[in-house]
């Protein structure tokens, strides 16, 4: 299996939508390497970036869910690392 480093950028500007959000960032929980979120209350949003280590399929699919939420954006930036492992060390 191979493994890539990523980040999503995430606005949140709908707060209904933080509950979905969050069930999706605990689903793929084992691949997420740290989260930081800033809320931004001038503008009624929140800035969420997420790190993550996981294939290359998972990374499209939880950006993917993401970005389908309603009132929420998501970017996605690739590293060009790629690492080969066994399977292991993911869930």
């Amino acid at each position: 299996m191979e493994t890539r480093v990523a980040i999503i950028g995430i606005i949140v500007e709908d707060p209904n939508a933080v509950s979905d959000l969050n069930n999706l960032l605990h689903e793929y929980g084992s691949y997420i390497i740290g989260r930081m979120g800033l809320p931004y209350p001038q503008k009624h949003i929140n800035v969420i970036s997420v790190a993550i280590d996981a294939p290359q399929d998972i990374i499209s699919a939880l950006s993917g869910k993401i970005g389908r939420l309603n009132g929420v954006s998501a970017k996605t930036a690739y590293s060009h690392v790629i690492t080969k492992t066994d399977g292991s060390s993911q869930t």
